[in-house]
């Protein structure tokens, strides 16, 4: 077997099989990058210019985005006490769900993967160990 059609097999996977970003836009009712903001702000509250960092989205884009996001109740907008120029974005109770909602989709293993013995995963893990990926 090459490492062609290894790639193949693998870019179908992970990439072809499932389309993962609409199955979290359809869940969410929302365009998946409202979803990748959300997800970029689960480890705690960020600055509105390190948000639009994050999301390499220019920064009126980053205000748009999270216009709605507060709009849907996803998100609270504050001054930041350190500096009251700028603003900080803060998920809701809701808006932690939703994001953990995105990321559970996006990190649950392909069918394929789960119909595999587990002699089959651990050999698969020991060769992915060897590439540097596990």
């Amino acid at each position: 077997m090459s490492a062609e059609r290894v790639y193949a097999v693998m870019r179908r996977l992970v990439l072809e099989s499932d389309d993962r970003k609409q199955r979290v836009a359809d869940t969410l009712g929302m365009s998946f990058s409202r979803g990748r903001a959300l997800r970029a702000l689960v480890d705690g509250p960020v600055r509105m210019s390190e948000l639009a960092g994050r999301l390499l989205m220019d920064k009126p884009y980053t205000t748009v985005v999270v216009d709605d996001l507060e709009r849907r109740g996803l998100v609270v907008r504050e001054a930041d006490p350190s500096d009251r120029r700028a603003k900080v974005v803060t998920l809701t109770e809701t808006g932690r769900e939703a994001a953990e909602t995105a990321i559970e989709i996006l990190t649950a293993p392909p069918a394929e993967l789960t119909r595999l013995s587990p002699e089959d995963l651990e050999e698969l893990d020991r060769i992915l160990g060897k590439l540097g990926t596990a």
